[in-house]
């Protein structure tokens, strides 16, 4: 009996692993942007805001370039996204924040400021600082943007704090407090109240009025079940009051994301991949955070979820700096074993500023209870660069894998689904989507961004040998180009074609570029591709012309991905970038567009021999 028993307590406390861990192999290589990863198949990555001081009626209207720190919900059939804005750089005032919405995740609208610019009365003193306000606002930070209550009402909040002067923290526990405001089914939005002040500030100065005082009571009931729940308080640990009561865990762990188990604990995590277990809904905390073993991240956000497969993942920039944005999942939200690539593009960034880090980070999730979108993907947002905005999709189940040849002819693919297993990478001044043209369906990459680019690829089945063809059908051959590339399942290039700027069809033979063809406008081209890894020779014919041969530009064991793209391949920043240099200078000639260059993928058809 007795050792029945303790084999017994010996499975348990076996079973009951306090950490998360990462238990793969797979890192990934800071020298490229898409760090070596093998895309999760399907993920569709969108800008819903770019920049531009020069043309704000292309942004957000004010021509702000510091915008950072958003968040994702989904309520009422329709997305939103809330993040945070300052005119140039981090914490320096004044600052807002804007909210977007979207029915489809693909087409948003046009930001709309939620919470505006606040003043701080003149002559406000802030405890140890040596300053007095004069003229001055408020910065936003917030790490919590929308809840909704458990009769469906749906809220915003953001956190106004006080920067005295350069250096001086907006997140010390001594501004002024979180503001909430109602989101309705018409997308009107509700008056703005404060739900909790740092004690501190003197509230009779305050420009809104405490939650307390609506007369609408299912608002009043709503702010009470919010301020009641332990898990939504902790990630307002940063803001709040050091020894503020409704925060559980009082130590500054940062940016704090959570999901439950299938035992009933919930999964915390924070930056630097910190962790701990709850078994009490967040009331409690097992043990004071630590790094979860195996997993590599910095001081960038990482974001962990429950995925409509009943598996788990966790997001998040696998590196000490800010680039690829990487995915891995689970199948028990312990053990993670695999990391994908989300987003592997650094688009430049254009406008200088305090505290701009380059890549895409910051990334968040939907917060469980904030809305559960039917097609089942994972829906995301994060900054780039702390400049722009995107949204990305992650397609469930997360795989990097297809077991069957590319055979995509657009035209003949259900409308809606021609790019299900297509990676996509859409710009607000450029595109890359389905079009309709002369009663035929087109992948059609439109560019008129002078520091970005569209971008897809097809991840195909794994071949040493294998044949490819496409069509493409340029709209100019006088400015603009495509490059097309055959890569391995980390992304390395082996052959690259080139529709160039000066009219010709071309293919990269060592350090130089060989002619194939010339090219016209509105002619259709289809491109013909027979390849053998291990000879590292092709062939190339264009429109059943005479095949030309080749050598790959670069070594690889074979095939898995076909990526299609209107520039050249960047390789800026890279780790030894400096970044927060002291004089902010913006890239020269930020608010030029260039002429649209467009082309026009009719189809892709691989062969694996």
């Amino acid at each position: 009996m007795t050792c029945v028993f303790v084999l017994a307590v010996c499975i348990s406390t076996d079973a009951q692993q306090d950490t998360i861990k990462y238990v793969g192999k797979t890192l990934s290589n800071i020298d490229y942007h898409h760090g070596q990863l093998s895309p999760a198949v399907g993920v569709h990555a969108t800008q819903i805001m770019r920049a531009s001081r020069e043309h704000p009626e292309k942004s957000d209207g004010f021509g702000w370039t510091y915008n950072h720190a958003p968040n994702i919900a989904y309520w009422n059939n329709t997305f939103f996204v809330q993040y945070l804005s300052d005119p140039v750089g981090e914490h320096i005032p004044p600052s807002q924040s804007f909210l977007q919405t979207s029915k489809d995740g693909g087409n948003w609208s046009f930001p709309e400021v939620v919470f505006p610019m606040y003043n701080i009365p003149d002559g406000y003193v802030k405890e140890g600082v040596n300053a007095v306000a004069k003229n001055l606002k408020a910065v936003m930070h917030q790490r919590m943007g929308f809840f909704t209550s458990s009769d469906n009402r749906f809220f915003t909040l953001a956190y106004y704090g006080i920067v005295m002067e350069p250096h001086d923290d907006p997140n010390d526990g001594k501004g002024i407090g979180r503001v909430i405001r109602e989101i309705y089914k018409d997308g009107s939005l509700g008056p703005i109240y404060f739900i909790r002040y740092n004690k501190t500030w003197d509230t009779s100065k305050s420009a809104y009025p405490f939650y307390t005082k609506s007369k609408d009571k299912g608002f009043k009931k709503a702010c009470e079940e919010l301020l009641a729940t332990p898990l939504m308080m902790q990630q307002w640990v940063e803001e709040a009051d050091r020894d503020d009561p409704l925060i559980p865990l009082k130590k500054e762990y940062k940016a704090f994301s959570y999901y439950h188990i299938p035992d009933g604990r919930v999964v915390g995590l924070w930056k630097h991949a910190l962790t701990s277990m709850s078994d009490d809904n967040g009331k409690t905390w097992q043990y004071d955070a630590l790094r979860a073993p195996g997993f590599v991240n910095s001081n960038a956000k990482i974001w962990g979820q429950k995925t409509s497969d009943n598996r788990y993942a966790t997001v998040y920039n696998p590196s000490e700096f800010r680039w690829p944005l990487a995915i891995s999942t689970s199948d028990d939200g312990l053990n993670y074993s695999d990391l994908l690539l989300v987003h592997g593009e650094i688009s430049r960034l254009r406008y200088g500023g305090a505290y701009k880090s380059h890549g895409p980070q910051y990334v968040r999730g939907i917060v469980e209870g904030n809305g559960t979108p039917p097609d089942g993907k994972i829906w995301l947002t994060y900054s780039m660069n702390k400049e722009d905005m995107w949204v990305a999709s992650v397609p469930v189940p997360v795989t990097s894998t297809v077991d069957k040849d590319a055979n995509d002819v657009f035209s003949k693919l259900s409308n809606g689904e021609e790019l299900n297993l297509w990676n996509t990478y859409n710009l607000s001044w450029g595109s890359a989507k389905i079009e309709k043209k002369d009663s035929e369906k087109w992948l059609t990459l439109r560019d008129q961004d002078p520091f970005d680019y569209p971008r897809v690829e097809r991840v195909i089945p794994f071949a040493e040998k294998m044949e490819a063809s496409f069509t493409v059908k340029p709209e100019q051959n006088n400015h603009g180009l495509l490059q097309v590339e055959l890569q391995n399942r980390q992304g390395m290039p082996a052959i690259r074609f080139i529709f160039d700027t000066d009219g010709y069809l071309k293919h990269k033979a060592g350090y130089r570029l060989r002619n194939i063809t010339t090219y016209e406008t509105g002619k259709e081209y289809t491109i013909h591709v027979s390849l053998d890894a291990l000879s590292r020779s092709y062939t190339v014919s264009v429109n059943n012309s005479e095949p030309t041969r080749g050598i790959f530009f670069q070594p690889v064991e074979g095939i898995s991905r076909i990526m299609f793209r209107t520039g050249e391949q960047r390789y800026y920043p890279n780790p030894d970038t400096p970044v927060d240099t002291p004089d902010y200078d913006d890239v020269p000639y930020t608010g030029v567009s260039i002429p649209e260059a467009v082309f026009n993928i009719k189809s892709l058809v691989t062969k694996k021999q």
